[in-house]
């Protein structure tokens, strides 16, 4: 198996998030940080990079992620 790295839309990120293997994860690069989404058995984490500093948040759904990133991504 090989890493494979594609653009995707707004659009394609809530179908892509509800398939998202354990293995898997989706980088969104902003002008101010760095987003990092996985899941887990349990649960989706996402990881905000910026300036060296992590910051690490949970979420139990694809709703609640989605909801969440609309304040974080720059538009």
């Amino acid at each position: 198996m090989t890493y494979q790295e594609r653009e995707i839309s707004k659009n394609q990120l809530e179908k892509l998030l509800q398939t998202l293997d354990l293995d898997e994860g989706i980088r969104i690069e902003n002008k101010s940080n760095i987003i990092f989404l996985n899941r887990s058995a349990k649960r989706y984490c996402v990881n905000i990079s910026s300036k060296g500093n992590e910051e690490f948040f949970y979420h139990a759904s694809v709703g609640e992620i989605l909801d969440f990133l609309n304040e974080k991504i720059d538009q």
